[in-house]
C-alpha cells in the first residue's frame, strides 16, 4: 500500500494536500494533482518521471553511478563481481574487455526467482514444516496416554506378586517418569527448532513481499534465495516408547526379574521434500481383521505367494511347478521350472513378469513371454528370497556355500549395485545359515528382512545402514518364541511379518513399533505372505496348502 495514501479514503496530492490525485512521480514517489504537476517538475531536476496514478511504481529506479553521478547504472560487470556500471564505465580502461549484462535482464530474472520462491515457500515448504510441527505436537499429546499404558501394564504384573515388591514397582515407575521427562524434552527441543525455522520462513516471506512490491533495483538484485537452506529439512524425529518386559518372580533378584524398561531411543529418518511424490490416503487398522476367502492350491507344503493385484496370484511350494490363480481361486496357469527341485522363492515385477530362484545352480531367472531367461548366476552363494523394489531393482537374500554368512544384494537387471552384509561395527547383520530369509522393501525405501534364525526383523535404510531390529512383542497368549518367516509391506508403510510358531501375523509401523496382531483368522502354520496394490493380504498356510485372503485395513 502507498504510504502517502494508506490512511486516506481518497488519495490526495502531496503538494497541495487538498486536490484529488491525478498523476504520480515515479522517481520521487509523490502523489500529484494536475495543477501541481507543473510545480513539481519546475525545479529543473531532470530525473522526474510523471506517470498516470494507476501506473505508479512501474518505472525501474536504477542506481546512480558512483564514478559518473550524472548517469544511471544500466549494466553489471561480470568480471568485477557484478558491480553496477554506467555506459561511460563500460568504455573506460578499467573495464576494457570485460563482459557486461543489462541490469534490466538481471532484475527480471531475480523477480522470477522471487516469484518462484514465494510460491515454493507458501505452497510446499511452509506446509511441510507445519506437518512436521503437527506430528511432534501429536507425539507430545499422545505421550501421557502411551506412558499410562506402560504404568498400567506394570501395575497389572505387580498384582500377581507379594506386597514386598511394591517398593520395586515404585522405583521402576520413577524410572519411567524420568524417561518420560527425557522423551518430552527431546520432542519439545525438536518442536522448538521447527518453530524457529517456521518463524524464519515467515520473516523471509515478509521480506520477499516487500521486495516484490518494491521497484528498487539494488534490493531486488541483492536478494539472496534461502530456498536451498530451508529445503534441507531436519531429520524426522521418532522417539520410540520404552517397553516393559515381565519376568518370573525371584525374590532374591526381585528388581531385575520383575521386568525391563527399554531405554529411550531416538530414530532419525531422512525427510526430503518431493513435490511429485504420490499421496496415499490414510487407512486405519481394523480392530478385528476379516477372513475373506480360503483358496486351496494343491501343494502339500506351500511356501510363498506373490502378486501385483488379486487377479494373478503366483504360488510356490514343495514341487517344481509354480501355479497362478485368479481372484476366484481358479488355476490359470502352471509353470514348470527346469530343476526337479522346488524354487526357493517367486516374485512379480511391475510388468507382471514372473521371477524365481532356486539353489540347485544358484540362479535367478525371469519368465518373459513364456520363455525362461537366466538373469543372475551366483557362484559360491545360494539365492534364498527375492523382492522387486519400487524403482525396479531386485533385492536377493543369499547365503554362502559354507552356510556361515548371509547378505542382501541389490541388482539392476543382472548388474550388482549394492551389497548389504555388515553393520557400522563390522558385525554381520544377518544370521549365517540356509534358513529362508524373506525380504521386502517399505514405501520409505527401508529394506526389511525376516531373519528366522535370529528371531528378529532386521531393517536397514536404502544405504544399508541398520535402523532397528524387532524381536517380538510381549503377550500372555503368545508363548512360543518369535521366529519371523514371510514379510511384506503395504501402502501405509506398515510391515507385516509371519509368526509361524504362534500362528499369527505381527503388524509394525515403519520405526518398528508393534501395532496389532492378526490372530483371529484361524491361521495354521503361516509361512509366506504378500499385499497387492489394493492392500489385500494373502497368507500361505504351510501344511494346509491354502492361501487365505484377509482384510485388515478400514
Amino acid at each position: 500500500m502507498d504510504p502517502h495514501s494508506s490512511a486516506q479514503d481518497v488519495p490526495r496530492c502531496d503538494l497541495c494536500e487538498t486536490a484529488i490525485v491525478h498523476s504520480y512521480c515515479d522517481f520521487c514517489h509523490f502523489n500529484l494533482c494536475k495543477p501541481c504537476v507543473v510545480d513539481h517538475i519546475s525545479d529543473g531536476y531532470d530525473k522526474h518521471k510523471i506517470v498516470p496514478f494507476k501506473e505508479r511504481r512501474s518505472t525501474l529506479i536504477y542506481p546512480t553511478c558512483e564514478i559518473h553521478p550524472h548517469k544511471n547504472c544500466d549494466f553489471q560487470c561480470e568480471d568485477c563481481r557484478n558491480i553496477f556500471v554506467c555506459s561511460s564505465c563500460t568504455a573506460s580502461k578499467q573495464h576494457k574487455g570485460h563482459n557486461f549484462v543489462e541490469v534490466t535482464d538481471v532484475y527480471k530474472t531475480k523477480k522470477e526467482v522471487i516469484k518462484k520462491d514465494t510460491k515454493d515457500l507458501k505452497n510446499h515448504i511452509a506446509p511441510k514444516y507445519e506437518e512436521i510441527a503437527r506430528n511432534l505436537e501429536n507425539q507430545l499429546a499422545n505421550l501421557d496416554g502411551g506412558y499410562e499404558k506402560l504404568t498400567s501394564a506394570m501395575s497389572k504384573q505387580g498384582e500377581q506378586w507379594h506386597r514386598e515388591i511394591d517398593i520395586v514397582i515404585k522405583k521402576m515407575k520413577t524410572e519411567i517418569s524420568e524417561i518420560k521427562v527425557k522423551h518430552r524434552d527431546i520432542l519439545q527441543k525438536h518442536l522448538n527448532e521447527i518453530k524457529q525455522i517456521q518463524f524464519l520462513i515467515k520473516e523471509t516471506l515478509q521480506t520477499i513481499r516487500k521486495i516484490e512490491k518494491s521497484t528498487e533495483v539494488s534490493s531486488t538484485i541483492e536478494y539472496s534465495s534461502k530456498i536451498r537452506e530451508f529445503s534441507k529439512f531436519p531429520p524426522k524425529v521418532q522417539v520410540s516408547m520404552p517397553t516393559f518386559i515381565p519376568k518370573p518372580i525371584d525374590r532374591e533378584k526381585l528388581y531385575s526379574l520383575f521386568g525391563q524398561i527399554t531405554p529411550l531411543s531416538t530414530a532419525t529418518e531422512e525427510n526430503v521434500l518431493s513435490l511429485n511424490q504420490p499421496k496415499t490416503s490414510v487407512r486405519e487398522l481394523l480392530d478385528e481383521p476379516e477372513l475373506v476367502v480360503t483358496q486351496q492350491t494343491g501343494y502339500k507344503k506351500l511356501y510363498n505367494v506373490a502378486c501385483l493385484n488379486e487377479d494373478r496370484i503366483w504360488t510356490c511350494g514343495e514341487t517344481n511347478d509354480i501355479k497362478c490363480f485368479n481372484s476366484k481361486g481358479s488355476l490359470v496357469r502352471t509353470f514348470k521350472i527346469k530343476s526337479e527341485k522346488m524354487p526357493n522363492d517367486v516374485a512379480v515385477n511391475s510388468d507382471g513378469e514372473l521371477l524365481y530362484c532356486y539353489g540347485t545352480d544358484g540362479t535367478v531367472n525371469i519368465v518373459k513371454n513364456g520363455q525362461i531367461e537366466e538373469l543372475i548366476r551366483l557362484p559360491e552363494w545360494t539365492p534364498i528370497n527375492l523382492c522387486v523394489t519400487s524403482t525396479g531393482d531386485l533385492l536377493v537374500t543369499m547365503y554362502s556355500d559354507d552356510e556361515t554368512q548371509s547378505k542382501v544384494v541389490r541388482y539392476s537387471g543382472s548388474t550388482k549395485k549394492q551389497t548389504i552384509q555388515f553393520d557400522d561395527e563390522g558385525k554381520l547383520l544377518y544370521s549365517g545359515n540356509d534358513i529362508i530369509k524373506y525380504i521386502t522393501e517399505n514405501r520409505n525405501h527401508d529394506i526389511c528382512v525376516a531373519d528366522w534364525e535370529a528371531g528378529a526383523v532386521v531393517v536397514v535404510n536404502q544405504d544399508g545402514k541398520l535402523r532397528w531390529r524387532y524381536t517380538g512383542h510381549p503377550s500372555v497368549t503368545k508363548n512360543e518364541p518369535f521366529k519371523p518367516y514371510g514379510i511384506t509391506t503395504d501402502s501405509q508403510s506398515h510391515i507385516l511379518t509371519v509368526d509361524g510358531y504362534n500362528h499369527c501375523i505381527h503388524i509394525l509401523d515403519q520405526i518398528g513399533q508393534f501395532l496389532h496382531y492378526i490372530d483371529n483368522c484361524d491361521l495354521k502354520d503361516p509361512t509366506g505372505l504378500c499385499v497387492d496394490n489394493n492392500d489385500n493380504l494373502f497368507v500361505c498356510e504351510f501344511y494346509e496348502g491354502n492361501v487365505k485372503k484377509i482384510n485388515y485395513l478400514k
